[in-house]
């Protein structure tokens, strides 16, 4: 009799954007995961609040078939954080320099662990509390290793968040019970790097570390993919 053959089931690829930004910020890794054979989905959040974003990407996640990788960045680690708990199908979670928070725990009182960033100094708001990056600040602070034009193109593409998201909590940690890989940008200021060190060590993440600014998917999108490649290799053997 033949032995049964086993095949290794591919995992769905979520990507979460985080916050000034679409899922069209991940054009650069989209098409390299999906010549790798993987079936890939960018979700396209509100950033109207924390709670709202929580609840798109579950729903994108529970669409999914098969076993799911997660990968958030920036805000968008909050939010796969809280959207991924609890689910079984979700195999590995990827986060590229984001935030990751203990239950209860808001943005900002992680973002006060450590110096107040650049990025935080070039916030602006509108009338109704959502949140800019001012354009002329905008490269150096957000993007500074991504050319001039791609940078003045995010710039004034970018999408704003509602203060109230960095006041919020999740209940539910999905770092507790899903491995976890973190991606740290060393020359981020955004998320200083003491901060995503300190955050990636509380997950117990398998860590890497890249001489980037807060948007290595952009600039460096070949190492990003990487990272996701390998959290993929934690794959269910389906018979």
């Amino acid at each position: 009799m033949p032995l049964a053959q086993t095949t290794i089931a591919k995992p769905s690829i979520v990507l979460v954007h985080g916050a000034f930004a679409d899922g069209t910020s991940w054009q650069h890794v989209i098409p390299l995961l999906e010549r790798d054979g993987y079936t890939v989905t960018a979700v396209q959040n509100t950033l109207t609040s924390l709670p709202d974003d929580v609840a798109t990407t579950k729903r994108v996640i529970d669409a999914q078939k098969g076993p799911v990788i997660v990968v958030g960045h920036s805000y968008g680690g909050s939010v796969i954080t809280g959207a991924a708990a609890g689910n079984p199908n979700v195999q590995a979670l990827v986060y590229i320099a984001a935030f990751a928070p203990e239950a209860g725990e808001t943005l900002s009182a992680l973002s006060a662990k450590y110096a107040t960033s650049a990025l935080i100094k070039a916030l602006v708001p509108d009338a109704a509390g959502f949140l800019y990056i001012n354009r002329e600040e905008f490269r150096a602070v957000f993007a500074q290793d991504v050319s001039i034009a791609e940078a003045l193109i995010m710039a004034a593409t970018q999408k704003p968040i509602a203060s109230v998201a960095f006041e919020q909590t999740v209940d539910h940690v999905a770092w507790k019970t899903i491995p976890s890989w973190y991606l740290m940008s060393q020359e981020d200021q955004a998320i200083p790097p003491e901060l995503q060190r300190f955050m990636a060590e509380r997950m117990g993440a398998k860590t890497s570390e890249i001489k980037a600014s807060h948007v290595p998917f952009i600039s460096h999108p070949s190492e990003v993919v990487k990272m996701i490649e390998a959290a993929a290799a934690v794959l269910v053997l389906v018979k």
